[in-house]
């Protein structure tokens, strides 16, 4: 008895398996959705697809074509208001060299090194170190005068950063240097050289017009002020 059972019972699953093939077969719906549903789990041993490379994006050339052809004298910026703009931009008065390395060390100043279109010089009376936005407009600077100028040219900054130490020394010293607070002692103030360019120290008007051309575009659009320093034959330049 139990024996027939089992005959019976094992004859009815093949015939519906055959069936269910049958099914499968004459009905591609079906098959359809039967590879949907179980087609991951037959294929979760396989090795995976290795990912398609990415081409890289094409690097961004810098254009200089929203310059204004500039004619005529820079306009000169109130030094009220580069103070008024260190004030309320910069990291707070530098009084001296350890406030200046401390706020180096947290990453509030970043060093103001040579870069494209632009070199510092070697400094004797400040520092080289200006806050990241600071740095940011110098680099834009570099890169817009190397545009307009063509090839590898470069102007050069004089200065940078003074601690208000340095700077009661040096109006000590120098009577065209700021008495009380200055600018510079807010990490948010440069000067640069209109006698220097590409390292050499000469008076190159036509590399000084292509500076002020660029002075001039990032005066009007807000970035910066700038004072021309006839004495020290730089222009005082602030981010805004």
């Amino acid at each position: 008895m139990k024996k027939t059972t089992l005959i019976l019972v094992f004859s009815f699953f093949a015939l519906f398996s055959i069936g269910s093939l049958a099914m499968v077969n004459y009905k591609p719906e079906l098959k359809k959705q039967l590879k949907e549903t179980y087609g991951s789990l037959l294929e979760y041993n396989k090795e995976p697809k290795a990912p398609e490379p990415v081409e890289p994006l094409p690097e961004e050339t810098f254009a200089v074509t929203d310059l204004k052809v500039f004619k005529g004298r820079l306009s000169k910026d109130a030094y009220e208001d580069h103070l008024q703009a260190a004030e309320l931009k910069g990291i707070g008065l530098i009084e001296d060299e350890k406030r200046l390395f401390q706020l180096v060390e947290k990453g509030d100043l970043v060093e103001a090194n040579s870069g494209v279109g632009y070199h510092v010089d070697d400094l004797t009376h400040s520092h080289p170190y200006i806050t990241k936005a600071s740095k940011k407009v110098l680099e834009e600077l570099g890169k817009t005068f190397q545009a307009l100028a063509g090839g590898e040219n470069f102007f050069t900054v004089t200065s940078v950063t003074r601690t208000e130490e340095q700077q009661k020394k040096l109006s000590r010293r120098n009577r065209n240097a700021t008495a009380g607070e200055s600018s510079h002692s807010f990490g948010v103030s440069f000067d640069i050289s209109y006698i220097r360019f590409n390292g050499i120290k000469a008076y190159d008007q036509k590399a000084i017009k292509q500076l002020e051309t660029v002075l001039n575009h990032f005066q009007q659009t807000g970035k910066i002020y700038v004072i021309k320093e006839r004495k020290q034959s730089c222009y005082h330049i602030t981010v805004r």
